[in-house]
């Protein structure tokens, strides 16, 4: 693990297109030239398509749960900093490169336990919903969990740190603790999983 902060970045994004990915090649931090559909650039692909959708949960949290967007904001420069690490290989890592490390892996805990404390027990499966904060943070949750399954079918490839993974299994499990926090915070009732409620179930006898 590095001691102290991580190096600034130094980034000049002079020209949005290059051109050198037009053969369906991307280079990764230390240069090398790999394919666009390789394990690595899915992974960390889903990493940024995850930030997106975090993104969106942060704004649309912002007015009514200050709280919960300022802890969504601190998860995207996160997930940036995780996917700086899936881009480069192990032997190109520098000792301040931006990772993850137990450090997020502790705080995501301590905030699950934290939120999850305000809840009641469930006694169903809840379905996405209730309001659209709950639901984009479900969204969150899905793909995060195909990131963390993207992970660790990289991790039997390459080597990966183990942060990684346990970054993105206790993130999926944030995800899920929010999205019930951000509808009990709202007053809203949580939508329950109801298997009659199918067309099958509610057809006459």
């Amino acid at each position: 693990m590095p001691e102290g902060k991580f190096d600034a970045p130094r980034v000049a994004l002079n020209r949005i297109y290059t051109r050198t990915g037009d053969t369906g090649e991307t280079h990764l931090a230390g240069g090398q030239r790999v394919a666009k559909d390789s394990v690595r650039i899915e992974c960390y692909g889903t990493v940024d398509e995850l930030n997106a959708f975090v993104g969106m949960a942060c704004v649309t949290s912002a007015q009514p749960l200050p709280e919960l967007a300022a802890i969504l904001r601190r998860v995207q420069h996160e997930l940036f900093n995780l996917g700086s690490i899936l881009a480069t290989r192990p032997e190109d890592v520098h000792p301040k490169q931006a990772r993850i490390t137990l450090a997020e892996v502790e705080r995501l805990e301590q905030e699950i336990d934290r939120m999850n404390a305000e809840l009641a027990p469930l006694r169903s499966f809840v379905l996405p919903g209730g309001s659209r904060l709950n639901a984009e943070l479900h969204a969150c949750r899905t793909i995060c969990r195909r990131a963390e399954r993207l992970a660790v079918a990289l991790a039997r490839e390459e080597q990966i740190p183990g942060e990684v993974i346990q970054y993105l299994n206790r993130l999926s499990d944030a995800f899920f603790v929010w999205s019930r926090w951000a509808n009990h915070a709202l007053g809203v009732p949580e939508v329950l999983w109801e298997p009659n409620q199918a067309a099958s179930g509610k057809r006459d006898a």
